[in-house]
């Protein structure tokens, strides 16, 4: 019985022995790509797809693909055959312990290495075999000899083989039966590290009456893979995302103000997002930011506005002169139709105006969100240098503890050479009347007063009025 119990373990082993030699390794990199494909998300995600032409023998096979992105969702891998017989998957192990100086001693830990060293007068090089004992980069390396124990590296470490788990770059591994042959295989995952950002350069025309719109895709890639001639798509929208623990932000680097060329993306709506297709493919460079021509647009037309802003603490109780050469905020407003008339993903928009002798100088930029075609975009460029004003409270009288009416003057002065006309919007809190004014407000909303004042070259105007709040 004992014999045949040991017999039975020694075949059991010899088994084991064999399966394990019988699963062969398959290695498959970048020039085994025969297409790829990556569609990148807002916010720090791609799907990446790429086909590579591998050929696999019958049984049981482990094929490592390489060049994967380091950044890489193992969990959403998924390894399917285009063409020849369907894969059976076994499992997958996504290796991104990379191989460094420091990973190789690490894994050495309990291992012998060989140190060498050479004679300080003749060169003559000597090798002594030692156990690595520890190798942590605070703690330093440790090395066990045949009479002693150092500490430190005392020459150079020579090391037999590298670990299999230990690559030289990001690999995930696929178990799999195969019948054989060469055979297409297409892998598709999400990975971070690849994000994108619209860039907007608007030039307005010498009269500022209308601008010309050029967009540009702001595309980094730090996802440690890169991909050639791929196929590039873009997702503008909030897709949702159950997030991660080690979730990542990386900086966009700002993009040159060129203008658009004619190669342009396509766009079509995808579900409640929008898609933007790139018909040419484009190299993406692992650590890289480049532009792609998004749209161009001409003789956009635009309204500048004037905006003088108040806050409803101004009528809680008696005040003073509120401020002296206050600055009206300066907006431009122009509609996403016509000559634009798409989708426009959340960017930057940057602005230019000419100067006298031509020359286009920057003047201010303003973030838009995700803006859907016909709607209008208002840009804030900064405030306004030849245009100021004084707000002054003129009387205040309590009526009841929680009713008050005060009286305002506002001067507006205009330095410049052309009429403008100045927005003033007054925030009002609780329940407010206007008792008496100089020129007709307009009712925002429940709790805003505007007043549109047109201003004369080089003049002044007042605005007066005298309001009752309740709160």
């Amino acid at each position: 019985m004992q014999r045949s119990v040991l017999g039975l373990g020694i075949f059991l082993a010899a088994g084991l022995a064999h399966g394990a030699d019988a699963v062969r390794e398959v290695s498959s990199g970048a020039a085994e790509r025969e297409a790829v494909a990556v569609t990148v998300y807002n916010d720090d995600l791609a799907l990446v797809k790429e086909r590579r032409r591998v050929e696999l023998p019958g049984g049981l096979t482990r094929l490592s693909l390489r060049d994967v992105a380091a950044l890489m969702r193992p969990e959403t891998a998924l390894l399917h055959a285009v063409s020849g017989q369907p894969l059976g998957l076994v499992e997958q192990n996504f290796d991104f312990d990379l191989l460094t100086p420091q990973k190789l001693l690490e894994k050495y830990v309990g291992r012998e290495v060989s140190v060498i060293r050479s004679h300080p007068t003749t060169g003559e090089e000597r090798r002594e075999r030692a156990t690595v004992l520890a190798a942590g980069q605070g703690t330093g390396t440790v090395l066990r000899f045949a009479d002693r124990i150092e500490t430190g590296v005392p020459g150079r470490l020579a090391f037999d083989a590298v670990p299999a788990n230990l690559r030289d770059r990001p690999t995930l591994s696929v178990l799999l039966e195969a019948a054989g042959g060469k055979q297409a295989v297409e892998l598709s995952y999400l990975t971070g590290g690849l994000s994108w950002q619209a860039d907007y350069v608007a030039n307005l025309s010498t009269d500022g009456k209308s601008l010309d719109l050029n967009a540009w895709v702001t595309l980094t890639n730090r996802s440690g893979a890169g991909f050639d001639d791929a196929k590039l798509q873009l997702v503008a929208g909030s897709v949702n995302r159950v997030r991660q623990q080690d979730s990542r932000v990386y900086a966009m680097a700002a993009p040159a103000a060129a203008r658009a060329k004619a190669q342009e993306a396509t766009q079509e709506a995808l579900l409640d997002y929008h898609l933007y297709s790139f018909e040419r493919p484009t190299r993406i460079a692992d650590n890289q930011t480049k532009q792609l021509a998004l749209l161009s647009a001409s003789a956009v037309p635009v309204r500048r506005e004037y905006l003088l802003a108040g806050n409803d603490w101004y009528y809680r109780d008696r005040q003073g002169q509120i401020g002296q050469k206050l600055k009206p905020a300066v907006f431009l407003e122009f509609e996403n139709k016509g000559a634009i008339g798409r989708p426009l993903p959340a960017g930057i928009v940057r602005v230019y105006a000419r100067d006298s002798k031509g020359a286009a100088q920057f003047v201010g930029e303003d973030r838009i969100g995700h803006t859907a075609k016909n709607e209008k975009l208002k840009l804030r460029l900064g405030e306004a240098f030849d245009i100021t004003a004084e707000r002054r409270q003129t009387n205040y009288k309590r009526i009841a503890d929680n009713v008050s009416e005060s009286s305002w003057r506002i001067e507006l002065r205009n330095a410049k050479d052309e009429a403008v006309t100045v927005r003033v919007q007054e925030p009002l809190p609780g329940d407010w009347e206007m008792q008496q004014q100089s020129h007709p407000h307009s009712k925002e909303s429940a709790r805003v007063a505007a007043w549109n004042i047109a201003v004369p070259a080089g003049g002044t105007t007042l605005l007066e009025y005298t309001v009752r709040v309740k709160w």
